[in-house]
């Protein structure tokens, strides 16, 4: 799972790389929905929005 952490400063950055358009504004910064995120499977080597994140807001949770 893909989720935008706290530090997001709506830099604008994950957008636009979004392959599916999971990624838009919640009630303080940007969010991912859940039930469009393919973790960029089939399009990129890794999710893209974890690779143009210049702060690091992005965090890749472990599925148990």
């Amino acid at each position: 799972m893909i989720v935008i952490n706290e530090v997001c400063i709506n830099c604008d950055m994950c957008v636009p790389e979004c392959p599916t358009e999971a990624i838009g504004m919640g009630p303080q910064h940007y969010q991912i929905e859940q039930n469009l995120c393919v973790e960029c499977e089939g399009y990129y080597p890794q999710p893209n929005c974890y690779a143009v994140c210049p702060i690091d807001a992005v965090d890749i949770i472990a599925d148990n």
